[in-house]
Formats: structure tokens, C-alpha cells, sequence
């Protein structure tokens, strides 16, 4: 039986997080003059790419353009469009009016499968819209956004085409959102937004956990061994891990941001990719701790620490026992293949002032 799969792309989404804006709700043209360039695209012909490959029985439809005609062409398909008079009214201004008048259409046409290219915003626009509807369309994410809280999403573009092409049941699954405007302040604030039927797969994302243990002990050895190494230039991740690193080397952080520090200064608060590859140094380092729940620690939430820097820098990754316990396994997600591959199979983490704990990378 032929699976009949819609395709809508959030173009925007992810935008601002190279350039540090930590999301890109209502910031598209701070992203544009910061530099950014969008990635959904390319995230969204990865999936669709992988989706292919599995030699299952599809028919592709899809919205059009950069929403989803564009990327489904370049990943091979020959795709069915679908339009709606007026929309969208700017190919390069799209917004949630058009997702959500996609997710009508495709529901129209009687898809078997919603699968969305986005982050957390894009979710809810699609979740609320199929919840509107009364149907029983289940929905599934192609991660692309900064913040990708919600557990409607594959881990990878790679593992949503997989799993879009092969799922045989359905699961009930939350779509959280965050206020982006507090979020830069420092303040994560989620809200369930929706339940959503989604694909059932080993390969998918969980919701995030907030919080944690103390991790004073931790933190104090990590600034001790940041001072010894002098002259190397150390690239701060987000997290409330991280932030106690910047509390233990003399100052305040961007708790949700990136930081850059050198022998005793403060070099960037809060950077974007830009920022971070020009105050690199011949020795470079960074701190980042895993995501409490799903752990990501390249891919989520930080993405100006893009591939260009990881390239440069010597990682250490550092989180309390209990997080690993909660977490199972470590995940990366740059958008670069090759370095996923690199940073993939056992690593050491950093749990305490002596202690480290191998964890598998998958």
C-alpha cells in the first residue's frame, strides 16, 4: 500500500542560532544583518534524501518552494505540489499562516504522515492545526530550529526519513514551546502546548528535563583546570552545568548563551559562530554539557558552537551522575556528517572533581 506523506519546511527556522539569537521567532532580519544563513533546507533534503533510500512505496506531497518543493527535488523525489490561492503571500517571508495552511491541505489530500522541518514554533503551528481538525494524521519532526524541546522530533533528519518511511503504530507525544524573548534573559520558561499522535520509533527525541543536582564540586575542578592551561582560548557552553564553570572563573555568564575566556577575561559574552572563530587561538577548548533527558551535546541549543569550531577545539563534556543516569546515552546532531561520525562511539564525562564516566556518543 502506498504511504502518502506530506512535506512542509519551515525555511527560517533555525536561523538564529549561529549567529547567538538562541531562536528565530520574530528575529529573522536581526539574523539576516548578523549574517545567517538558512539551514532548513538542507536538514529537510537530508531526511528526505534517507526517506527515499528505503525503497518504500511513497508518493510525496508537498507544499511549495523552499517549504517543500525545493529540498524534495534535490533529495530525487518527483513530488505532488500543493498550493492554496494566496498563500503563501512571500515565497521569502513565509510564516505560521502558511504552515498551518499546508497542514490543512495535506489533511485534505489524506496523507498518512505530516512530516515537518522546524523547530518547536513550526510543532505547535502544525499540532494545533491537526488538533483543530479532529483527525488522526500523526505528525513527526525533522529537527531544524535552535530550541527543540518537544518529543514529536526524530534525533536527525537522517533517523526521521528512516522512521518516516518504516513506522507501523502511533504513540501519544507532547509539543512544548518556550518564551524565546525570556529565554535570552536566562529564564527557560516551557509550556505544553499540544499532544500529537507520532510515529513509534527508538529514534526519537524525548521531551527536555530542567533542573538538576548540585554540581559545585564540578564545576570548581573544571575553572581550576581551565586557569592552568593559560594561554588556551575556552569556549563556554550553555546549560546551568557550564554556568557554574563561569561562576567558579570570576564572572557572569550567559546562562543560555555562549561564552568565550582567556587567561582571566571574558572575550565574548553570549557569541555567535562568527564571534567564537575569531577569538580562537593556536590552543582552543570547549565545555558543554549534554541536554538533561535527550543528550544532545552538539545540535540542541548550542548552535553557534557549529563544526568550524568543534573542528578547532579539544571537547570536554562535563554533568552530574544523575544526569547521565536519566540520560542513557550522549547524541550529536551538527549538520555536518563526517563530524557527527568523528564524535560518535565512547567518551569520557566529566561528573566530579576526579571522577570521569565513559558514555557512549550514538
Amino acid at each position: 500500500m502506498t504511504r502518502r506523506v506530506g512535506v512542509v519546511v519551515n525555511p527560517i527556522a533555525g536561523m538564529g542560532g549561529r549567529v547567538g539569537l538562541k531562536g528565530t521567532d520574530n528575529k529573522v532580519e536581526e539574523a539576516r544583518r548578523r549574517g545567517a544563513e538558512p539551514r532548513a533546507a538542507g536538514r529537510a533534503a537530508e531526511a528526505l534524501e534517507h526517506l527515499r533510500r528505503q525503497g518504500a512505496d511513497l508518493k510525496l506531497l508537498v507544499w511549495g518552494g523552499r517549504m517543500g518543493e525545493d529540498p524534495a527535488v534535490a533529495a530525487g523525489f518527483d513530488p505532488e505540489e500543493l498550493t492554496v490561492p494566496g498563500e503563501p503571500t512571500d515565497p521569502e517571508e513565509t510564516g505560521a499562516a502558511d504552515t498551518r495552511a499546508a497542514t490543512r491541505a495535506f489533511v485534505d489530500h489524506g496523507v498518512d504522515l505530516l512530516l515537518f522541518v522546524g523547530g518547536d514554533g513550526t510543532a505547535v503551528d502544525v499540532a494545533e492545526t491537526l488538533d483543530e481538525l479532529d483527525g488522526d494524521v500523526p505528525m513527526l519532526g525533522v529537527p531544524a530550529g535552535v530550541k527543540v524541546y518537544s518529543s514529536v522530533f526524530a534525533v536527525t533528519p537522517r533517523a526521521a526519513g528512516r522512521l518516516a518511511a518504516t513506522f507501523d503504530r502511533v504513540e501519544t507525544r507532547e509539543v512544548n514551546d518556550i518564551d524565546e524573548d525570556a529565554y535570552r534573559g536566562g529564564d527557560v520558561r516551557t509550556d505544553l502546548k499540544a499532544l500529537a499522535s507520532v510515529p513509534v520509533g527508538e529514534e526519537l527525541q524525548s521531551s527536555k528535563q530542567i533542573g538538576g543536582g548540585s554540581v559545585e564540586a564540578l564545576a570548581q575542578a573544571v575553572a581550576a583546570e581551565i586557569r592552568e592551561d593559560g594561554g588556551t582560548t575556552c569556549v563556554l557552553g550553555p546549560g546551568s552545568t557550564v554556568d557554574a564553570v563561569k561562576t567558579e572563573l570570576g564572572f557572569d555568564g550567559s546562562p543560555l548563551g555562549v561564552d568565550v575566556w582567556r587567561d582571566g577575561e571574558v572575550l565574548v559574552r553570549d557569541a555567535g559562530e562568527s564571534d567564537i572563530l575569531a577569538n580562537l587561538g593556536e590552543e582552543n577548548g570547549i565545555v558543554v554539557s549534554p541536554i538533561g533527558g535527550q543528550g544532545f551535546v552538539f545540535g540542541r541549543g548550542n548552535p553557534q558552537i557549529s563544526p568550524p569550531v568543534i573542528r578547532q577545539c579539544d571537547v570536554t563534556a562535563v554533568a552530574s551522575s544523575r544526569k547521565l543516569d536519566e540520560t542513557g546515552v550522549l547524541r550529536v546532531d551538527t549538520g555536518d556528517t563526517d563530524l557527527d561520525e568523528e564524535l560518535r562511539g565512547w567518551q569520557r564525562v566529566r561528573v566530579g572533581k576526579f571522577e570521569r564516566r565513559l558514555m557512549e556518543v550514538v
